[in-house]
């Protein structure tokens, strides 16, 4: 049997694979665009697994995919691909367009396709599992209950519109032509292989850099942490077990503002990492410009997950942070290799 992913050599794809080939059995094969945040770096310590292949290519290549589906006849498909950056969308948001809209629907097709030809039993037991955002559900006030899986969307960005659109169409095809979908809706991931434009590997990059660690408006904006791992795992229960059609919040129960993160991780530098020169890397918090349509709070609900799959995160957000610097502390290696003159102009142009 075997499983296709795609976005596999991202953040969460890579983490996604790891994790699977250590505790399943079952066959991957990993389809990836390889844009500036996909890295097979990610992936070195399975390339050599026999029941692991890597496919360079677009979601949106409809011929790739119909080739890919029909020689490889996977009982599941996961969908990690997209862009995902929200500062990116707000400059880039054709990239968004393109990639979360037009590509996801042209995926979407082509499996459609290739699920409606397959014998009557394997036709019951494919899924399509299509991993999305809690960004989809727009904004919260300090009061609001978190996100349900009931909540109306209300996307306040190029990025969580992308997804939003992306999270109906693979509703649409459900309800349409049948095909067995799910649809998990994630809060913010933090953990080992982020790229360090995301707010935890940049602030652990520019601290070890003693650089600023630039934190938008009054760094009170609220995010729900989840641990990498953590969501792996809520997704290999959620094509386990999940119902076709559900959809299925994933949080980690860790609400943090930004300056809380911050702090923490200055902290655990402090400890892990003392400055040459004494002082805290608190001292290098510096609060920059907000940018555009800066949503104010997320919270997920993942009550549903929890009461219907068994699944609830292992790690706090105290136990994660400390994984996660210690992760980036011994694999400075990965980030010199990523962290070229692109990415050194993308954070000048963004935090000037």
């Amino acid at each position: 049997m075997t499983i296709l992913v795609t976005g596999g050599a991202g953040f969460i794809g890579a983490n996604f694979i790891i994790d699977w080939l250590q505790s399943d059995g079952e066959s991957i094969v990993n389809l990836d665009k390889l844009t500036y945040a996909g890295n097979l770096r990610n992936l070195a310590s399975v390339e050599d697994d026999g029941r692991y292949a890597f496919i360079r290519g677009d979601i949106g290549d409809r011929a790739l995919i119909s080739r890919l589906l029909t020689r490889h006849k996977p009982r599941a498909v996961i969908n990690f691909a997209a862009e995902s950056h929200v500062d990116r969308s707000i400059y880039f948001a054709e990239d968004f367009i393109q990639t979360n809209i037009v590509g996801a629907f042209r995926f979407l097709d082509a499996v459609s396709g290739y699920w409606g030809e397959l014998p009557v039993e394997e036709k019951a037991g494919f899924r399509f599992l299509h991993v999305s955002t809690d960004e989809v559900y727009g904004s919260l006030e300090p009061d609001d209950p978190a996100f349900t899986e009931a909540n109306r969307y209300e996307p306040n960005s190029p990025y969580s519109a992308s997804k939003a659109a992306a999270d109906h169409l693979v509703r649409a095809f459900h309800r349409t032509y049948g095909l067995p979908v799910l649809t998990t809706n994630c809060s913010n991931n933090y953990g080992p292989f982020q790229f360090p434009e995301k707010l935890i590997p940049l602030f652990i990059h520019n601290a070890l850099a003693e650089k600023p660690l630039p934190v938008y408006g009054d760094g009170r904006q609220v995010r729900d942490w989840l641990y990498v791992r953590d969501h792996c795992n809520a997704v290999k229960r959620a094509l386990k077990a999940g119902s076709a059609g559900e959809v299925y919040n994933i949080g980690g129960l860790n609400e943090r503002t930004n300056l809380e993160v911050a702090h923490a991780l200055c902290d655990i530098l402090d400890e892990m990492r003392p400055r040459t020169n004494g002082d805290s890397y608190n001292s290098l918090i510096a609060l920059v410009q907000d940018r555009p349509g800066h949503d104010r709070r997320y919270a997920v609900d993942a009550s549903k997950i929890q009461r219907e799959l068994g699944w609830k995160p292992a790690e706090t957000f105290e136990t994660g942070i400390r994984k996660t610097v210690t992760w980036y502390l011994e694999n400075q290696d990965w980030v010199t290799a990523i962290t070229n003159a692109d990415y050194r102009n993308w954070i000048e142009k963004q935090y000037q």
